[in-house]
């Protein structure tokens, strides 16, 4: 919703200066400027980037019209309560009784405590797959800390991607508005020869391409590329909760320091209090831990 109220604003501010300043509006409507400034630019995202990518960018573009933070308080008091139960039941009843749960986490009274997992199928794969790994055996924590984290690593560089691709093409559109202007300088110059008010008209077609060049970079591709790479921001923050859920289970603490140590690392925007952590762990424990 703010993108697209931050649409409005931005081209009616520009449009309405334009107009105090009794501007002609026909003057902006320059269709061959356009088609130069967008082609071109679509054509280099085309030739710098596999398709994939580019697929994972328009894909993306979506959340622009959702807006706000991709995982609220609620969704991280139901992350720290699942981990809470799941390293609590570990710790009680063994590693053996978290296998079933792992197998079949859509059948999972653990699971279904945290849909917030669900929100990206990688989640539910990093929680599972790492779950595993603790089960299996590995209790060195420095040596699942550099596997997590490379793991992460590899995640923010793939959803980065979308970010990197528009911010690129921001960095780029004033320079092919400059490309739009010199072309339209060349036409102007072969009619020389012209009126006054004909050249006058050429003269301001041409601008009018590094116009929309510096318009659409600065107004509008730049802040949906930030946009985009603070989305990616905000899934790398909650993977990096659930890292230190790992690390301090692996360390022996327990799990009521484990949570508190995760609630410790949440985005000051969307950290519970931890009289509210308190109250909504005691109000949902497991049963199965009595």
């Amino acid at each position: 919703m703010l993108f697209v109220i931050g649409f409005i604003v931005v081209f009616a501010s520009v449009i309405t200066g334009y107009k105090m300043h009794s501007g002609d509006l026909s003057v902006l409507w320059q269709p061959n400027e356009i088609i130069i400034i967008v082609g071109a630019g679509f054509g280099s995202i085309l030739i710098g980037n596999p398709w994939g990518v580019i697929v994972k960018t328009v894909k993306s573009l979506k959340s622009l019209f959702v807006g706000g933070s991709v995982y609220d308080k609620n969704d991280y008091l139901e992350l720290l309560l699942f981990c809470f139960n799941t390293f609590k039941l570990m710790k009680v009843k063994g590693m053996l009784e978290i296998e079933s749960h792992i197998e079949n986490p859509d059948e999972s009274e653990l699971f279904a405590q945290a849909p917030s997992l669900k929100k990206e199928a990688f989640m539910y794969r990093f929680v599972t797959d790492n779950l595993r790994i603790v089960t299996m055996g590995a209790d060195n924590s420095y040596q699942f800390e550099d596997l997590v984290s490379k793991e992460i690593e590899v995640y923010e560089d793939g959803i980065n991607a979308p970010s990197k691709v528009i911010l690129t093409l921001a960095d780029a559109l004033p320079a092919l508005g400059i490309v739009a202007a010199v072309l339209g300088v060349i036409v102007t110059m072969r009619s020389i020869a012209e009126p006054p008010e004909i050249l006058g008209a050429l003269i301001a077609a041409a601008l009018v391409g590094t116009f929309t060049g510096v318009l659409l970079a600065y107004g509008l591709f730049g802040p949906m590329g930030n946009f985009l790479a603070k989305n990616a921001e905000y899934r790398v923050e909650y993977l990096e909760c659930i890292k230190v859920g790992f690390l301090s289970y692996l360390n022996n603490n327990p799990p009521i320091i484990i949570v508190e140590y995760m609630r410790k690392c949440i985005p000051d925007a969307v950290r519970p209090t931890f009289q509210e952590l308190d109250n909504f762990i005691s109000g949902d424990t497991m049963k199965i831990m009595n």
